[in-house]
């Protein structure tokens, strides 16, 4: 099974933030154990005794709040970037949407931005079986979030209903919603999110750069970002 971790950034109502993202990071069941200890790895320099404590989110990691407070700004920064060096575009692709709120208008957000991502993801599944013949079905894995019930309800009309291009065909069930504590996995893609934000609500790429070639890709052809900006 693939799982796709994903995250938000930016506010989806209020006009404070022009842009919403939406973003995830596809990950092999057998590889996401292994990938958490290397993000491990990094939270353990800040505390070694107690590493799970630490967790890594790009706006605090940025901005120097709450734990991060007395860390200093260099070491916050490359602590972002070592983790998304982390994501092999091999191995781990990047899916991800983009919108400038305004141009989508009066569309919500949150269901723009999820019917790509969630598509997306399933194309890639499908590409997978026809190309690799590699017949795995996909999950996707939320952060927990007051948009629960209504993503949930979206995936389960995208596939028995259909989308604007067809019905689900690779999901194995609607998405899971978790605790980001419990998980790095969630963590980075909060990192991820935050990396493309920056770049569109900012102008800022220091992390989007890292990153950029790293989106799913076939043929050339980049499948894993959508920007309706």
């Amino acid at each position: 099974m693939y799982l796709l971790y994903a995250d938000e950034s930016g506010s989806s109502g209020g006009s404070d933030q022009e842009h919403f993202v939406l973003a995830g990071v596809t990950v092999f069941e057998r590889e996401a154990h292994w990938l958490s200890l290397k993000l491990d790895k990094i939270a353990a320099q800040f505390d070694s005794q107690a590493p799970h404590s630490v967790e890594l989110h790009g706006s605090p990691m940025l901005t120097g709040k709450k734990f991060w407070r007395n860390v200093p700004k260099n070491k916050r920064i490359d602590a972002i970037k070592d983790a998304l060096r982390l994501i092999d575009g091999q191995h781990q692709r990047i899916i991800a949407s983009v919108v400038r709120k305004a141009a989508i208008s009066p569309e919500d957000p949150v269901s723009v931005t999820f019917q790509q991502l969630i598509t997306r993801f399933d194309h890639y599944l499908a590409r997978q079986y026809k190309y690799y013949g590699d017949p795995q079905r996909g999950l996707v894995i939320f952060d927990k979030s007051p948009k629960e019930a209504p993503i949930q309800a979206l995936a389960t009309e995208f596939k028995f209903d259909g989308h604007e291009w067809g019905t689900l065909r690779n999901m194995a069930d609607v998405p899971v919603f978790v605790d980001s504590r419990a998980t790095r996995l969630i963590q980075l893609a909060d990192l991820v999110a935050y990396a493309i934000f920056r770049k569109y609500e900012e102008n800022d790429s220091q992390f989007y750069e890292i990153i950029e070639r790293k989106f799913d890709f076939f043929n050339g052809v980049q499948h894993g970002l959508h920007v309706d900006v």
